[in-house]
């Protein structure tokens, strides 16, 4: 029997026994930890439950951060990294290990509130070029099969978020999902709509607007538009509803027109672009959780609003790659050591700030003036520095782009300088570099200082243990395979 009629079996025999559970609709954030400064988790847990943020959707399922989350009572998805599909296609054995690890442990009373098991991470992002496509519907199947044996499939679901490039059409009504994509689509469909599963979709006006140059700015927000977009009577006056139609309408086509969507992913920039700022970050994600709080749906679906919206992101990631553009690390609410980078209200009054953060002494690597930067060896020790650590501000777009070149190179280094714990070595520069004690930052241009080694070291450990730990798994795995 095939991977499809074998899961559907199992996906039946689930339901029979316990419906789908509901949840009231609600905003959550995506947790992302791709970040050279990380907060401890336990920080991170208590900035949550301070701004009442009750879902986190997590892109692995990171031990340190799940223990964090023991007790919180905060709703969970955890994630099954787009480098593990092949590993959990090709063995059932494998998958039982994946739910053991990073589930079934964690499922106990006082333990964590996992509803999702997000299955890849965009896997059909065209520009993937089809390269985890085969690898869904097997792990699909053997990890329903996992959580059948563990007792966890009436509680939790799989689900595969999908960025909105999975469908096209020139107007929401015209949606359609790819051509290339419609065959598994329509096998993946079914799979959840057995389940109860819910559809999770990846939504970024921002990405529109940056990538379009004849794109409406206005068309972006939630505030109205002079280019409102008519289809057949509807009127749709922003991007955020036209996109998730579309969506509406290609579930229609192949006939799941009720399924439950979810928002895996929305939000703004701070900067890396001309229309990234926090003026702009705050204005499209509060009218965007002014909407959720009222549960306002969308022409197609005026009844129907998304079961929950994850705002992406919690925090800034300054290692996540600027391939896409500059402002891929900087979609952060809260800046890296969680303080909130603008005004916003969630429904229960402005953010707070994360408290106990452990920072670094008060002290920055800077350009010495009696040194000069002019020349190619502070040119070559700017590449090096802004080589490990992240200069983006310094580009356009960035909050840092206005400063003058000593101000470039002082921001270099110092970035550099708090990337390396601020041991003394890492300011020397061939003697271009000192010490100081009074803050260099300029307007919006903040320096950082960094976080102590205490809050660090499970950056450190991370970096490292979690490769180990990844290679050691992925070596069981294949051995369970019965390769040698």
């Amino acid at each position: 029997m095939g991977v499809f009629p074998v899961l559907l079996l199992a996906i039946s025999a689930a339901s029979f026994f316990q419906s789908a559970p509901t949840a009231s609709a609600g905003i959550g954030f995506n947790w992302g930890t791709l970040q050279s400064h990380r907060l401890a988790p336990s920080v991170v847990v208590k900035l949550l439950r301070s701004n009442k943020i009750g879902k986190v959707k997590l892109f692995d399922a990171d031990p340190q951060i799940l223990h964090a989350l023991k007790g919180s009572g905060i709703e969970v998805m955890v994630g099954v990294p787009n480098e593990l599909l092949f590993a959990l296609s090709s063995s059932p054995a494998a998958a039982d290990s994946w739910v053991a690890l990073n589930v079934s442990r964690y499922m106990t009373r006082g333990g964590v509130r996992i509803r999702y098991i997000a299955v890849g991470n965009e896997p059909f992002l065209a520009s993937y070029q089809g390269q985890y496509q085969p690898f869904i519907l097997p792990t699909l199947a053997n990890l329903q099969q996992s959580l059948l044996r563990s007792n966890l499939s009436p509680t939790i679901k799989l689900v595969v978020p999908c960025n909105a490039d999975a469908y096209q059409g020139t107007l929401p009504s015209q949606g359609s999902f790819r051509p290339d994509l419609l065959p598994l689509m329509t096998d993946l469909l079914s799979l959840l709509n057995s389940s109860g599963s819910p559809f999770v979709v990846n939504i970024y006006p921002f990405l529109s607007l940056y990538q379009s140059p004849d794109f409406p700015e206005d068309y972006a927000f939630f505030s109205g538009s002079t280019h409102s977009v008519q289809d057949n009577g509807n009127i749709y006056s922003n991007s955020f509803d036209g996109n998730y139609d579309t969506l509406v309408a290609s579930l229609e086509r192949i006939g799941y027109g009720q399924m439950p969507v979810v928002v895996g992913e929305v939000g703004w920039p701070t900067g890396g672009a001309a229309s990234a700022n926090a003026t702009a970050a705050r204005a499209f994600n509060q009218g965007l959780v002014r909407r959720v709080l009222r549960r306002a749906g969308t022409p197609l679906r005026p009844n129907s609003p998304p079961l929950d919206v994850y705002l992406f992101s919690l925090v800034d990631e300054d290692q996540k790659t600027v391939l896409p553009g500059n402002f891929e690390r900087e979609w952060g609410v809260f800046s890296f050591d969680g303080q909130a980078k603008y005004p916003l209200d969630l429904g229960y009054g402005q953010l707070r700030n994360a408290e106990e953060v452990n920072y670094s002494p008060s002290r920055w690597c800077v350009a010495n003036p009696s040194k000069g930067v002019g020349g190619g060896v502070a040119a070559a020790h700017v590449e090096r520095a802004c080589s490990a650590a992240d200069c983006t501000a310094l580009l356009y777009g960035g909050a840092c782009n206005g400063l003058d070149e000593e101000g470039n190179v002082s921001y270099a280094f110092n970035s550099y300088y708090q990337l390396q714990r601020q041991r003394a070595e890492s300011c020397e520069f061939d003697g271009l570099g000192m010490i100081t004690f009074l803050d260099p930052s300029v307007g919006n241009c903040r320096f950082l200082v960094g976080l102590s080694d205490s809050a660090g070291s499970s950056r450190l450990c991370r970096g490292f243990c979690g490769f180990w730990a990844v290679f050691f798994w992925v070596f069981f795995v294949f051995r369970l395979m019965g390769f040698s």
